[in-house]
């Protein structure tokens, strides 16, 4: 076994965030562990941070070459060595987001070592509510998982398995018949190749998982956003954003925007829509796991804004159209 310690200065103020609650990661105190497949072969990352200034990160796998490769997407899940000050200096007096950006620049998107990871959860949250969402992730991990003997974590299962599986052993976990389908479709095209998520150009694959039924433009953009590091991206047909362009632009606490009001509303910021969105939202902590996560400790500043009314957590939607598609 081989282990690679790695300590990273993150260039702008960064936390360590929470374990998400599918229960993919860990944390023990101040550490955040997790594990990472790279080559078919199980490698497991931990991080802390024992200064606002200093990350390690540590990874045991078989190899060298797997640890490293392991520590590096580890590193772009916690999105730690992202510089932000282009989008604080552009947006820190923004009359949307601008207090936000100011009194909470540590605040990231929150991304998945592996993009396959941010399709099948966002496949899985399709139009349900998170609670029931993340029933079925947990119970997916539990049935489907790779297993550690050695820490007891367990991570998503292969494109592979899912590739494999038959839909009643999907739709046990609690997915509908078309998601259940979509899942299989999905992780087929990855599994076999035709869709290479890690490929720079990105649209090619958006393309190939858009032809599938069930997979639409908010399961895209929550690809790219938690899967791809792609921040100009935004899941404007999620029912949160729907509900926040439809108060901010209306004046009515009950309005609902529509997807096309909402990316325009967003559309002056450009290559940070993504992250523009998150400190639109206020990134409630206890959110949903593909959403942008606070970190440990984070309390909401006390806005002046007039209190949004209460709304369920994580819910996925989007703007009425003739037929059942993807939020």
């Amino acid at each position: 076994m081989h282990r690679v310690q790695r300590e990273v200065r993150p260039p702008w103020p960064f936390r360590l965030p929470r374990a998400g609650p599918d229960g993919v990661a860990r944390r023990d105190g101040a550490v955040l562990e997790r594990l990472v497949h790279v080559e078919g072969r199980i490698v497991h990352v931990r991080a802390a941070q024992p200064q606002a200034a200093r990350v390690v990160l540590v990874a045991d796998a078989e190899q060298e070459d797997l640890a490293e490769e392991a520590i590096a997407r580890v590193r772009f899940a916690l999105a730690v060595d992202d510089d932000l000050r282009p989008f604080h200096d552009a947006f820190r007096d923004d009359p949307l987001i601008g207090r936000s950006v100011r009194t909470r620049p540590e605040l990231r998107i929150s991304r998945r070592p592996e993009p396959f990871e941010a399709l099948a959860w966002a496949i899985c949250e399709q139009l349900i509510e998170f609670r029931e969402a993340l029933a079925i992730e947990r119970r997916m991990l539990a049935r489907m998982g790779r297993p550690c003997a050695c820490c007891g974590l367990r991570d998503l299962p292969a494109p592979q398995r899912l590739a494999d599986a038959a839909p009643a052993e999907l739709e046990a976990l609690g997915l509908s018949a078309g998601r259940a389908l979509a899942l299989r479709r999905a992780a087929r095209e990855v599994a076999s190749g035709r869709v290479d998520l890690r490929d720079p150009a990105h649209e090619r694959g958006w393309a190939r998982l858009r032809a599938i039924p069930g997979i639409g433009q908010w399961t895209i953009d929550v690809l790219a956003l938690h899967g791809q590091g792609r921040m100009d991206r935004l899941p404007a047909g999620d029912l949160a954003y729907l509900r926040f362009a439809g108060r901010h632009l209306h004046a009515n606490p009950r309005a609902r925007a529509t997807e096309a009001q909402v990316r325009e509303l967003f559309e002056p910021y450009g290559r940070w829509a993504g992250l523009a969105g998150a400190h639109a939202l206020g990134v409630v902590p206890g959110g949903g796991t593909l959403r942008a996560t606070p970190p440990a400790g984070f309390s909401r500043p006390t806005s002046r804004r007039p209190a949004r009314p209460p709304a369920r957590e994580g819910t996925r939607s989007s703007a009425p159209g003739p037929r059942w598609r993807a939020a």
